[in-house]
């Protein structure tokens, strides 16, 4: 509506207490960015941490998603001022921090994505700018809707969880639950009831602190089960991931008809062929 200011609809959705899904984007196509924005995802995951995706990647990946449903937003591959200023210079609606191991980087995230006084964040966003969402000022706008998310995956982040979790201007707590795990010296064990503990810690201090809970969930029935536990945000798995379960869906079946075809020879009228 004319007026109206803009709101980031991740942001939203979470406000009304709603999940919202990501698609993590890990290979340097920009096409496969645009495709899968409009799928109903609510936002990329546009992975620059465990993936070659550079920033001139990054840019044109926010170019060719302009208007599509699912917003970009960077995991950075550190926790560092510059290097959110870099990928919000390029017009993500919001940053991952990984390894928000303790209140001083907490505070640091949630800086680095606010103008001052607020933050730290420098003012040359001459290309966000260009293809931000809102026709609002956007400096004010991306204050008030950059999704800010710190990444909890580290031991000695949950033994001080209390403090990151009371830290203003961080919107979710994410629990990288592979990294945390191989930190508990559980070697990436996704079942052990020491991991199930501190994510349990986790979630009771994001609720006491009003932070929105995420964590990675690889099928339906996994983010059902962690609806009931209190998360909204949810990561999807990576286009990579999407293609092999979809190759695996159509060859799965072929192939388990040409195992049952064993015997060789001329067939019967009416009788079928092996497929694959």
């Amino acid at each position: 509506m004319p007026g109206t200011p803009w709101i980031n609809p991740v942001k939203e959705r979470l406000a009304a207490g709603l999940p919202v899904f990501a698609a993590t984007i890990t290979t340097s196509s920009v096409e496969i960015a645009a495709q899968t924005a409009n799928l109903g995802f609510d936002f990329l995951w546009i992975e620059m941490e465990h993936s070659p995706i550079t920033l001139e990647t990054l840019r044109h990946m926010v170019l060719a998603t302009r208007g599509l449903p699912a917003l970009p937003f960077a995991r950075v591959p550190v926790n560092e001022i510059w290097t959110a200023k870099r990928v919000l210079d390029q017009g993500v609606s919001g940053v991952m921090f990984p390894f928000t191991s303790t209140p001083e980087l907490a505070l640091q995230a949630a800086a680095a994505c606010r103008y001052p006084p607020a933050g730290r964040r420098g003012s040359g966003a001459n290309l966000a700018r260009f293809t931000w969402p809102a026709s609002d000022p956007y400096y004010d706008s991306a204050d008030h809707n950059l999704v800010v998310i710190a990444i909890i995956e580290e031991a000695r982040a949950v033994e001080r969880i209390d403090e990151i979790a009371a830290t203003p201007g961080i919107d979710v707590l994410f629990i990288g639950t592979s990294d945390l795990s191989f930190s508990l010296g559980l070697r990436g064990d996704q079942d052990h009831s020491l991991l199930h503990q501190a994510i349990a810690k986790i979630v009771d201090a994001g609720k006491r602190h009003g932070k929105h809970l995420g964590r990675p969930a690889g099928s339906p029935a996994k983010v059902r089960q962690f609806l009931d536990q209190g998360f909204q945000l949810f990561q999807a798995p990576t286009e990579i991931g999407f293609l092999t379960a979809g190759a695996e869906a159509y060859l799965g079946p072929l192939r388990q008809s040409a195992r049952a075809e064993q015997h060789p020879g001329p067939r019967s009228e009416g009788e079928t062929r092996p497929l694959y």
